[in-house]
């Protein structure tokens, strides 16, 4: 499907549903999250955007390490000095000035979080789930973090009980769709376009 393709889809169902989509993807760490806003932007040319991609920013600026126990830092004083809701409102207002007709949240992790973002037409909430050790062996292949590749289970297990992590499990009540990724990539990416092409 060529990119004109894509965007051509897009519109059609735009036009069916009369709103642009926006889907915010919550779940636990490792559960898919990143695979699915990839195969979005590819397939469908969603624009997307991370909760956690401030704090990376912050992050790089201010030359620190990329890794979990940081990033819970720099959300952490956020919040307190800015206000419990202050990620949620940048992406608030970072979707509903960005012009694109599909647009994917990756990382939602607070009820505040989808109570400011399903003000938006066409907001959806999936989450994710997947069992605990295909999780873990996934974010030590994949390395995103300074940390990862050399994480331990226990470490892993232990990175669920942070503050940012909390809330996460609660959310797939509120979800509008749960997908669930214990299997392969197809699998996974058949359960999304059967979302997105839901009337």
């Amino acid at each position: 499907m060529t990119k004109k393709d894509k965007k051509g889809k897009i519109k059609k169902l735009i036009k069916q549903k009369g709103m642009r989509i926006i889907l915010g993807l919550a779940g636990e760490i490792a559960s898919g999250k990143g695979t699915i806003s990839k195969y979005l932007a590819e397939k469908y040319g969603s624009n997307f955007y991370r909760f956690s991609g401030i704090l990376r920013d912050v992050a790089k600026r201010a030359h620190l390490e990329e890794n979990r126990e940081n990033l819970q830092k720099i959300s952490t004083m956020f919040r307190e000095y800015f206000g419990s809701d202050i990620l949620a409102k940048t992406i608030y207002l970072d979707v509903e000035n960005d012009e694109h007709e599909m647009i994917t949240v990756d990382g939602v992790r607070r009820f505040e979080d989808v109570e400011f973002l399903k003000k938006l037409p066409g907001f959806k909430l999936i989450y994710i789930e997947a069992d605990l050790e295909r999780r873990y062996e996934r974010l030590t292949k994949r390395g995103e973090n300074s940390d990862d590749a050399i994480k331990t289970f226990e470490g892993f297990k232990k990175d669920l009980k942070l503050e940012a992590e909390l809330e996460i499990k609660a959310l797939k009540n509120k979800a509008d769709a749960v997908v669930e990724n214990n299997g392969t990539r197809e699998e996974l990416y058949a359960q999304v376009d059967k979302i997105i092409n839901q009337k």
